[in-house]
């Protein structure tokens, strides 16, 4: 194996919006950067969806082994000829000067009826980090049935239409491994919680 250092220089030459609908923006950067065998990269242009944070909580119940789920329709996914109502965890835009738990525990309330209280954050992690800015504040959260104060579920602010599902933790993570959820925020959360259970 040849010679290697740790690279830290980055040269922007240039940034360009190009394109901002409100929901996403894209910018073209040309830049260099330092190379792992020393000296310079040639000029290379990126672009890059900039997406801002969003943050993500998977409810479990210790009790009964279960956890919450929603389903929802995704256009991308349709696009790309699989089903497209997939099973996720509750996630939301970090948005209005929020902190990723406000966000959190609102999404909760709105999309599963469910007052949390008690939050632990456990990764926060760039979903597609070759092309977007995207940072997922991830949480795990119990909860007793007494926390689930509203139904949850149905038309939702912004036009999704939700469905609540309390599945075993057990069925889930089989969901995961016959590739039922494909959601990469969902897939890290479950397999987080199954490998910290006894801890938690």
């Amino acid at each position: 194996m040849s010679e290697t250092h740790d690279p830290q220089r980055v040269e922007v030459l240039a940034t360009e919006r190009i394109h901002d609908d409100g929901f996403f923006a894209i910018d073209r950067a040309r830049l260099r950067h330092e190379r792992f065998g020393g000296g310079m990269t040639d000029p290379l242009v990126r672009l890059v969806c900039d997406r801002g944070d969003a943050a993500a909580v998977l409810p479990y119940d210790r009790t009964r082994r279960e956890v919450v789920l929603v389903q929802q329709f995704r256009y991308p996914v349709y696009g790309r000829g699989d089903d497209p109502w997939i099973w996720e965890i509750i996630a939301g835009v970090q948005d209005g000067g929020r902190t990723a738990e406000e966000v959190a525990r609102a999404e909760a309330m709105e999309e599963a009826g469910l007052d949390l209280t008690d939050l632990r954050h456990i990764l926060t992690m760039y979903l597609s980090p070759g092309g977007s800015n995207e940072r997922l504040h991830l949480f795990l959260a119990p909860y007793t049935e007494a926390q689930r104060v509203a139904p949850g579920g149905g038309l939702v602010e912004g036009g999704e239409d939700i469905r609540v599902w309390v599945v075993a933790l057990d069925e889930a993570l089989a969901m995961v491994q016959d590739g039922h959820i494909v959601d990469a925020k969902t897939v890290a959360a479950l397999l987080y919680l199954q490998a910290m259970w006894h801890e938690l």
